[in-house]
């Protein structure tokens, strides 16, 4: 992260971070694992990459399906790239268990056992929020579950594609 930069939104303050070229970061305030910004990065509103991630986020708060992922550059373990990379593909206005995650996540290790509270560590240290949509990720039993924003602000993206949150447990 070399750059940041804040976008007012309908659910808070969001900071989003970038390493110049692609989005590295997107944080609600407050959230938790928001990460400390230490004084070498720098604050920087015009960076295209900038401008495209508020372009989504904005089609997106419309409570339009953004239609693509600008640039994004995760890091972090090889398990959790796996996790993230899985949530990345769950449909705009669908959900998926941490189980079926876990399943996913263990085909691709070759059949081996993969926990869903291990995947549930993960998905809670998604450093892209919204646009890697660990908000879609429910529980067994159909079961809403914490989500690092906050349950409230997990219900309302939910809201914003139309899922009815009512329908699942709390």
């Amino acid at each position: 992260m070399k750059y940041t930069r804040k976008y007012n939104s309908p659910i808070g303050l969001l900071t989003l971070a970038s390493d110049g070229d692609s989005l590295t970061g997107l944080w609600i305030e407050g959230q938790a694992y928001f990460p400390k910004i230490d004084q070498t990065v720098l604050k920087k509103d015009d960076l295209p990459i900038f401008h495209e991630t508020i372009s989504w986020l904005e089609t997106y708060f419309q409570g339009e399906n953004p239609g693509f992922i600008p640039p994004i550059s995760l890091k972090g373990t090889e398990f959790r790239k796996q996790v993230w990379n899985v949530l990345a593909e769950i449909p705009y206005g669908e959900l998926i268990t941490y189980g079926e995650i876990a399943r996913q996540v263990s085909q691709n290790k070759n059949g081996k056992y993969v926990s869903p509270r291990a995947v549930g560590g993960a998905v809670g240290h998604n450093p892209i929020s919204i646009i890697i949509p660990c908000h879609r990720v429910i529980g067994v039993d159909n079961r809403l579950t914490g989500y690092a924003g906050g349950l409230d602000v997990k219900i309302k993206l939910l809201e914003y594609e139309k899922i009815d949150s009512s329908r699942y447990r709390r």
